[in-house]
């Protein structure tokens, strides 16, 4: 017995020296992590005001204490909307709920009032059966009454932890501040509001002249780990004062999604709750833009597909974990499919990821991840560079390459990986991050 009772002593021994030994380590981790991604750019950039768009943030407590996790954006009647979303079999009820009411608008069912977006950090409303609508419900009807909205016109997203039921009642418990904060200049907090795991708010800008009229198109986004594209993968809300049709705005949007929100990957993992909107209030002085294929709608989608590539390349620099920034740029493909299929199986395999983290060369594998894409490829007619540095081609590694020039080229912080598959003319870049340590830090322990 005595044996046996001093066994279990030093069992309890043992795990709690494990246990501090793990908090340790964690706290370590959490210590030379630094507090805002080495990516981020040098300050959240100067948004010009948007005729006809007001916004707030407040503190609900939904999950984190002491910092805004709600905000509103309140949007003048008249407003065309569109959006894209994710594609997952698991989407979360916000994501369903403004898939119907999208529908609706572009059914041509005519509206009256103003729109709102109302968007909650720290709980994704997600998996969480009846109990998702009831919420949704809840929300939008409240907004309703309190900001004088169209239940119908309220679009609600939330981002956070998955499986868990939104304790809505503490959102509806601030409303009364959101609206008495409404202010036109006040993007840059609800840019905050909405990050969970990012280390930066994220904002984007951009003035296009059309006929005469200057248009401004002010964005922001929140994302930073479960990236992946299949549509969209992070809550993205972007304001133009563009006079432009909804059926017009939806195409555009649609179309500049697949060079800038659906061509980046932090983890291969597309979330259950992506969801880009886009409100243009009509208010500039101009012509209504009625085509997407007018000069006036080449020149509005062009400068908006400027601002979304901007929002999804700062996703990618705020990806959790990230040190470094890279382009996986897919050239002589037989087909674009082909050429994405490339890019993506390069840009989402852990050991191209892992490598770019240590900063070492290893063009191996991506021969690996070119062979196991499933695109057709020759091995020798491959060509791989690292930024202007051939590494391999014609089957084999390239003669003029040396070790010490590859390890030095990847000591940057923005990275090339270019590879040209020689058998046709098809492109395609996707954009990705390095895989390090810390992206498991800070998942291994997200929902706790």
């Amino acid at each position: 017995m005595d044996n046996a009772s001093e066994i279990d002593d030093l069992k309890d021994i043992v795990n709690k020296l494990r246990k501090r030994l793990k908090d340790i380590r964690e706290e370590a981790d959490e210590a030379a992590a630094p507090k805002v991604s080495p990516l981020a750019p040098d300050n959240f950039p100067t948004l010009p005001d948007i005729d006809g768009v007001r916004f707030a943030a407040a503190a609900a407590g939904v999950k984190y204490q002491d910092r805004a996790d709600v905000m509103i954006a309140e949007i003048c009647e008249g407003s065309s909307i569109a959006g894209v979303f994710t594609k997952s079999s698991t989407r979360s009820a916000p994501v369903l709920d403004c898939q119907n009411k999208l529908a609706s608008l572009a059914s041509g069912t005519k509206t009256k009032g103003k729109f709102a977006f109302v968007v909650n950090s720290g709980n994704s409303n997600a998996f969480t059966g009846g109990a998702g609508f009831t919420s949704v419900h809840a929300i939008s009807s409240a907004v309703a009454d309190t900001f004088d909205v169209t239940a119908d016109q309220v679009f609600t997203s939330s981002t956070g932890v998955i499986g868990e039921p939104l304790p809505h009642d503490r959102i509806l418990a601030v409303l009364g501040d959101l609206k008495a904060g409404l202010a036109p200049n006040t993007i840059e907090d609800a840019a905050a509001a909405i990050m969970t795991t990012d280390t930066f708010p994220k904002g984007s800008t951009k003035t296009v002249e059309i006929d005469g009229t200057s248009l401004k198109i002010s964005g922001i986004a929140k994302g930073s780990g479960m990236i992946a594209p299949d549509m969209a993968t992070m809550l993205v809300y972007i304001f133009t004062d563009a006079n432009i049709s909804q059926a017009t705005l939806q195409k555009i949007i649609s179309g500049q999604n697949k060079t800038s929100f659906n061509a980046i990957t932090v983890d291969g993992d597309t979330s259950t709750s992506d969801t880009v909107l886009v409100a243009a209030t009509r208010r500039a002085e101009m012509a209504e833009i009625k085509s997407n294929r007018s000069s006036q709608g080449r020149a509005f989608a062009s400068a908006l597909g400027e601002v979304m590539q901007d929002l999804a390349h700062q996703v990618v620099k705020d990806g959790e974990g990230a040190t470094k920034f890279v382009e996986v740029r897919v050239t002589g493909a037989t087909t674009v499919t082909n050429a994405k299929k490339v890019a993506l199986a390069t840009a989402n395999s852990p050991l191209v990821k892992t490598a770019i983290a240590g900063e070492d060369p290893n063009w191996g594998r991506v021969v690996m991840a070119v062979g196991k894409s499933g695109a057709v490829a020759d091995r020798d007619k491959l060509t791989i560079k690292f930024g202007d540095i051939t590494v391999a081609e014609n089957g084999w590694v390239s003669p003029g390459y040396t070790e010490d020039d590859g390890a030095k080229y990847m000591r940057k912080q923005d990275l090339l990986v270019h590879i040209d598959l020689g058998l046709g003319n098809a492109t395609s870049t996707v954009w990705t991050c390095d895989l390090t340590h810390q992206y498991i830090t800070i998942n291994a322990d997200y929902r706790s």
